[in-house]
């Protein structure tokens, strides 16, 4: 059982982590949503800029989605010329996906007004408070 002190700080993480997670979506979903986007969106379009010629197989995995959930966002970006698809040159049934100009113009902003958020808070909060932010980070993602 948790006594009363711990839970009212664990509800304020909860909250402050909700809070957080809005205001450093806030900006890019607008930009979004002014294309008809949506936030699974940028989600793509961030891990192929991270991982180009990245297969379809493993962007489910790192998106932890099913085809079905994928396939629709995906079909839409690359209608709208953001994701190109190519057949890998090794194993030609394996679809690889990589920005277009215009996606990476679009992930660029999206994901520098971002970094830019960040890159202000760490550095107001200093480089241990940076550390100990990324520390619980990983701990969190580490227990699914």
């Amino acid at each position: 059982m948790i006594d009363l002190k711990r839970e009212a700080a664990l509800r304020d993480a909860i909250e402050l982590l909700y809070f957080g997670y809005r205001a450093f979506t806030d900006r890019p979903d607008r930009i979004l949503a002014s294309r008809g986007l949506g936030r699974v969106h940028h989600r793509v379009l961030y891990f192929v800029a991270r991982n180009p010629d990245i297969s379809i197989q493993d962007l489910l995995v790192i998106l932890d989605v099913t085809k079905q959930a994928l396939n629709g966002p995906l079909r839409q970006l690359i209608e709208m010329k953001l994701v190109a698809t190519r057949l890998a040159p090794s194993d030609r049934r394996v679809r690889q996906l990589r920005l277009t100009y215009e996606g990476e113009k679009l992930e660029g902003r999206l994901t520098g007004t971002q970094m830019q958020q960040l890159g202000c808070v760490f550095d107001a909060a200093g480089a241990p408070a940076e550390a100990a932010w990324r520390d619980v980070m990983r701990a969190i993602a580490s227990r699914r």
